[in-house]
C-alpha cells in the first residue's frame, strides 16, 4: 500500500444507523469521562448529509423501512442527544402489544401499565432516525466523515511509524490509504469488511419473504402494535403517526417466496382486500397502500465477531427475523457494548485494538444475540406447525400466559432490552 495519508483511533466502515450511532457513542463517552478524545473516521460509500430533513405537518409520506426501538434504545438515543431532534421531527410510540393465532383462538396482551412505564416503544422511520444521527455528528469535531468512497483492499496489520502503535491499513476506492488502530464493520449484512477478513459465517435461508410497505386503515391503530401469526408466515401492523386525520400503519408480512410474489402481482386495490381480511378487519378497511418491497430473509451469525483489530456488529455480525423486530435493537446493543470497552481502555492507558479488549466486547454480546436468534427462530417453528396438538397447545399457552402478569412481566422487560449485561448508555437518565 501506498503512503498513509490519514490515521485514526478508529475507523467506522459505514454510517448508517449501527455505525453512526456508534461514531456519537464514543464522542459521549469522551465528553463525560474527559482525557484526550479519540479520533474517529466515519466511512460513508454515499453521501453523507447532515441537515435535518424538514417535515410539513401534512407530510404523509412515510420511509417503508421502520425500526421498532426498545425502551434501552430510546435511552441511547437519549444519551447522544439524538432523541429530542428524532421526537422534532415524528415517531409513534406505543402503549400495548396485541399477539394472536390465526389458526386458533389463543391470544397474548402485553401492555405499558403491566411494566410500569408510560409505552413499551416507538416506531420510528429509517431515514428520520438517519438524519438525525448525521444532523449530530455534523457538530461533532473529533468525527470525520469520508463520504462517497468505500473500503477496497484491507491492508495488514502494522506498526504506525510515530507512535508504534499496531494499526490496520485499509485502502479506498479514491485512491487514499488510512489506518486505524481498531476497524468496526458496520457496513451491513453483506459486509465487505467481514468478508475481506475472511470471518466464518453460518448462513442458511428462511425461506420466507418479507413484503414492507405503509397502510392506510379506517380505523385508528390506538397506539397497539399488533402481531397476527399465521401458518404462511407472520403479519405485523405497527402504528404510524396520523396525518391530517388519515391513520396508518407500517406493515411487514413475512410469507413462502411464491406467496410473496403472487402478493406482490395484485393490484393496489387486491392488495388491500387481502390485507384486511388476513389482519381479520381489526382496524377496519385497509383504504390504500404505497409502494411494495419485498426482501428475502436470511438468518447469519458470525463464528466469531472479533479478530485483527477488527470487530464485527449490527447485521455484518448477525441478521435475524424480523417478527419481534429486535434486529436494529440486537445492533445497538452492540455498539453501545463496543463503545463502553473501548472507552474504558483508552481511559486507563490500553490499547484500544488489543485482542483482550475486544474479546470482552465479543463475551459480552454473543451469547444474548444467539439467545434471541434461538427465541426468534422457535417462534418461527411453533407457528408453522399445523398438527392440531401443536395448535391446541399453542393456544392454550397463549392463553393462560395472558391472564398472568407476573410471568409476563419479564417478558415485556426482555421485549423492552431492559435485562442481561446492559451498559450505562441504555440504562434510564
Amino acid at each position: 500500500m501506498d503512503v498513509v495519508e490519514q490515521k485514526f483511533d478508529v475507523v467506522i466502515v459505514g454510517g448508517g444507523l449501527v455505525g453512526a450511532t456508534l461514531a456519537l457513542l464514543l464522542c459521549q463517552g469522551q465528553h463525560s469521562h474527559g482525557g484526550s478524545p479519540l479520533s474517529i473516521g466515519l466511512i460513508e460509500a454515499g453521501s453523507f448529509d447532515t441537515a435535518l430533513i424538514q417535515l410539513s405537518p401534512e407530510d404523509a409520506q412515510f420511509d417503508p423501512r421502520v425500526v421498532a426501538l426498545t425502551h434501552a434504545s430510546e435511552n441511547l438515543f437519549k444519551r447522544i442527544d439524538v432523541w429530542p431532534l428524532v421526537m422534532s421531527l415524528r415517531h409513534c410510540p406505543y402503549q400495548s402489544m396485541s399477539v394472536w393465532d390465526s389458526e386458533g383462538t389463543g391470544n397474548i396482551e402485553f401492555t405499558a401499565e403491566e411494566a410500569n412505564v408510560d409505552h413499551l416503544g416507538s416506531i420510528v422511520e429509517n431515514r428520520l432516525l438517519v438524519s438525525a444521527l448525521r444532523h449530530r455528528i455534523g457538530e461533532e469535531p473529533s468525527i470525520e466523515v469520508l463520504e462517497n468512497t468505500a473500503v477496497s483492499q484491507l491492508g495488514p496489520m502494522t506498526e504506525d511509524h510515530e507512535t508504534q502503535a499496531p494499526v490496520r491499513l485499509l485502502g479506498l476506492d479514491d485512491g487514499r490509504v488510512i489506518s486505524g488502530k481498531v476497524v468496526v464493520a458496520a457496513d451491513g449484512a453483506l459486509s465487505a469488511i467481514r468478508h475481506m477478513a475472511a470471518f466464518n459465517v453460518r448462513e442458511w435461508s428462511y425461506n420466507h419473504t418479507a413484503i414492507v410497505t405503509t397502510v392506510q386503515t379506517a380505523q385508528s391503530h390506538g397506539g397497539v402494535a399488533r402481531q397476527a401469526f399465521m401458518q404462511e408466515g407472520p403479519l405485523a401492523f405497527l402504528p404510524l403517526p396520523s396525518v391530517n386525520g388519515q391513520h396508518y400503519c407500517s406493515i411487514v408480512w413475512s410469507q413462502e417466496p411464491e406467496r410473496a410474489e403472487a402478493l406482490m402481482a395484485l393490484s393496489d386495490e387486491a392488495f388491500c382486500q387481502t390485507i384486511t381480511q388476513a389482519i381479520e378487519n381489526r382496524l377496519g378497511q385497509v383504504m390504500s397502500v404505497d409502494r411494495r418491497f419485498s426482501i428475502p430473509l436470511k438468518q447469519r451469525h458470525a463464528v466469531q465477531y472479533v479478530k485483527d483489530r477488527i470487530a464485527l456488529v449490527g447485521d455484518a455480525a448477525h441478521t435475524i427475523h424480523p417478527l419481534a423486530g429486535q434486529g436494529v435493537n440486537l445492533g445497538l446493543l452492540d455498539v453501545a457494548v463496543l463503545a463502553e470497552e473501548l472507552l474504558a481502555a483508552h481511559t486507563n492507558g490500553l490499547e484500544i485494538g488489543a485482542e483482550p479488549i475486544l474479546r470482552r466486547y465479543q463475551r459480552r454480546r454473543m451469547g444474548h444475540n444467539l439467545s434471541m436468534m434461538s427465541v426468534m427462530e422457535g417462534f418461527k417453528q411453533l407457528f408453522s406447525e399445523s398438527a392440531p396438538p401443536v395448535r391446541f397447545l399453542r393456544n392454550f399457552g397463549m392463553s393462560m400466559l395472558n391472564q398472568h402478569p407476573l410471568i409476563k412481566r419479564p417478558i415485556i422487560m426482555r421485549a423492552m432490552g431492559l435485562e442481561g449485561d446492559l451498559p450505562d448508555s441504555v440504562q434510564p437518565l
